[in-house]
């Protein structure tokens, strides 16, 4: 039987994508500390990740800042989810996600707190959060004055005040969420 496992990373983020992972485990895949991916060490997640990049059947999906802000967080996540899918080109028995919703794929069940208690689905958190915490890396090069390396994008103090100070980025911030939505309701 072919499980897919999926999650996403970056979905209360103020800035990017959010971006799905979905991996399948072989057979023989035992890996031990397969968890959430944000209970994990950043040096474990990249660990983790070579092995399963390395081992499994894997694929990400996205949903950019401007489909956020066009269809919602919640239909931008299933739509990076049903991508990520998509881009594993698998013929799949089923898929397990985490979370409460199933994006719209054939036998998908919904596992709240997923990534804590199926390998698969932590396998898939730790793709989606790699590749969403390396895009934000690549983020903050471009634009270092706001801090997105060691935020990741998400609303901390150091990011709003960003904000505040520089505005928002035009194609990378994410205009229907309230603190940058706020910037321009003064």
């Amino acid at each position: 039987m072919i499980v897919v496992g999926v999650d996403e990373a970056g979905r209360g983020s103020l800035v990017g994508s959010v971006v799905a992972g979905a991996v399948i485990l072989p057979d023989d895949f035992y890996c031990l500390g397969l968890t959430d991916s944000k209970k994990l060490s950043e040096k474990k997640r990249n660990i983790l990740y070579c092995l399963i990049t390395e081992k499994c059947q894997w694929a990400t999906g996205e949903a950019s800042s401007l489909e956020i802000d066009k269809i919602n967080i919640l239909q931008a996540t299933m739509l990076a989810m049903r991508r990520a899918v998509e881009n594993l080109g698998v013929q799949f028995d089923q898929v397990l996600v985490d979370g409460n919703y199933c994006p719209d794929l054939d036998n998908c069940i919904a596992i709240v707190k997923g990534d804590l208690t199926e390998a698969v689905i932590s396998a898939a958190s730790i793709i989606a959060k790699v590749t969403r915490d390396r895009q934000m890396i690549k983020l903050d090069i471009y634009y270092p004055k706001y801090g997105f390396a060691k935020h990741k994008g998400y609303g901390t103090k150091q990011h709003l005040n960003a904000l505040e100070k520089f505005g928002a980025i035009k194609s990378q911030h994410r205009y229907s969420f309230h603190p940058v939505k706020n910037l321009f309701h003064h």
